[in-house]
Formats: structure tokens, sequence, C-alpha cells
């Protein structure tokens, strides 16, 4: 399956920044043996070894960038699923903005469960 355009630009616009910022990694972007469509397959598979299904973005950034920084890793087959991104939080009176780009932000997603409600004893009840 391919990639959501969404997720597709938010691992290439790390990937590019980051060859911006760091030289060393610069050169591993532009191997003629990468590209981003098996690098997103990449990402695919280790998510499907975790059995996992939320990760942290940096946890997604950081496959990427073994995908093009490991000589060892080929082009990995294609697998089926579906991605869902987190839209950046919005800030509102009650809470400070993000300090970082939303690219950047640590997104979790948090499951609550129901307990059964506790029957607060009063006087009567002694």
């Amino acid at each position: 399956m391919k990639a959501s355009e969404q997720f597709k630009t938010a691992i290439e616009n790390y990937l590019n920044d980051m060859a911006q910022m760091d030289l060393v990694f610069a050169p591993n972007l532009n191997k003629a043996s990468k590209n981003i469509e098996s690098c997103i397959n990449y990402i695919f598979g280790e998510v499907k070894k975790t059995g996992l299904c939320a990760f942290d973005n940096q946890e997604i950034f950081d496959m990427a960038v073994k995908y093009y920084t490991d000589d060892t890793i080929l082009s990995p087959l294609p697998i089926s699923c579906k991605v869902v991104i987190n839209p950046p939080v919005v800030a509102d009176l009650f809470t400070s903005a993000p300090m970082g780009s939303p690219i950047t932000e640590k997104k979790t997603i948090v499951k609550l469960e129901a307990k059964p409600a506790q029957k607060t004893l009063t006087l009567f009840d002694l």
C-alpha cells in the first residue's frame, strides 16, 4: 500500500532538514540505491515486527535515518497497512503553545479504561 502524501511529506521534510544541518548525513540521502518509497516500506516492516500500533514521531524518523545510513538494508517488500498521523496540537487559553515544530512534537495515544464507580460511604452507612 502506498503511504499517504502527508506521511511521505513529513518523512521527506525531516530527512531534508537533517541533511541541511548534518553534513555527515547529507551524502546518505543522495544514495542511488535508496529512495523514499523503499524507506517507507522499511518503516512499515519495522513497525509490523514490533506488533505495536502507536509510535512517537522521533521513533519513525529514526527508522528513516537508519534506512538511509545502513547499507545492509536492501529494498524491502511493500506491506499493506494504514497510517494515521495525529494533527498538530492546537494551544488553547489554558495551555501553553508547543515549543518545537509540529513535526517533532511527541504524539501519544492514551487508552482510557472505565473503572467501576466506588461507592462513597457516608456517616449514615456506618
